[in-house]
């Protein structure tokens, strides 16, 4: 069987979420899943595994310092094995956007000399009631500028949970044993 570390690092839960959705992915298809909160100690060496997924969000135009140290300390176990990356950013929920969540996704890549087989910009969420007010306030104004989702009194999923599901079994493919024919 065999086993795939699932390592993130999340800011507001959605990105765990979403980490959260590909081990349950993999799990079913019969993998050893290994889930680490990246930032909370020394996390397991990649080279362990037979594959990789690192999943991080973006904030400020920037993945978490911990994603990108990370992936700079492994980079040579990361590229020796197939691997993906999840970038969840909001900038990914709409068209109009998707090209600078691509951009993030690029060039994050790029810094980091990683290249991981499978790639997938993930729309993240907007947790207005879970926010303080003067986060909830800068939030409304960003998005509005966007004309995006401003409604203050609810929260805002846009994950598509079925492409995160295509991407755990696109890397799922790339791990699995080739068929035998007789």
């Amino acid at each position: 069987m065999p086993s795939i570390l699932v390592a993130y690092a999340t800011t507001e839960g959605q990105t765990e979420k979403v980490a959260r959705r590909v081990e349950t992915t993999l799990r079913e298809r019969g993998h050893d899943v290994t889930l680490v909160t990246l930032g909370g100690g020394t996390p397991p060496d990649p080279a362990d595994f037979d594959g990789v997924v690192v999943a991080g969000s973006i904030h400020a135009g920037r993945h978490q310092p911990v994603v990108e140290t990370f992936v700079r300390d492994h980079v040579d176990a990361l590229n020796a094995r197939p691997t993906g990356f999840l970038s969840v950013s909001l900038s990914a929920a709409e068209e109009a956007t998707q090209a600078e969540a691509e951009g993030y996704v690029d060039a994050f890549l790029e810094e980091t000399g990683w290249k991981p087989r499978v790639t997938l910009p993930v729309a993240g969420a907007l947790r207005y009631t879970e926010y303080g007010f003067l986060k909830r306030t800068l939030v409304k104004h960003v998005v509005g500028k966007r004309s995006g989702d401003t409604d203050t009194s609810r929260n805002y999923e846009y994950t598509d949970w079925g492409a995160v599901e295509a991407f755990a079994a696109d890397l799922a493919a790339a791990i699995e044993p080739a068929p035998t024919t007789r």
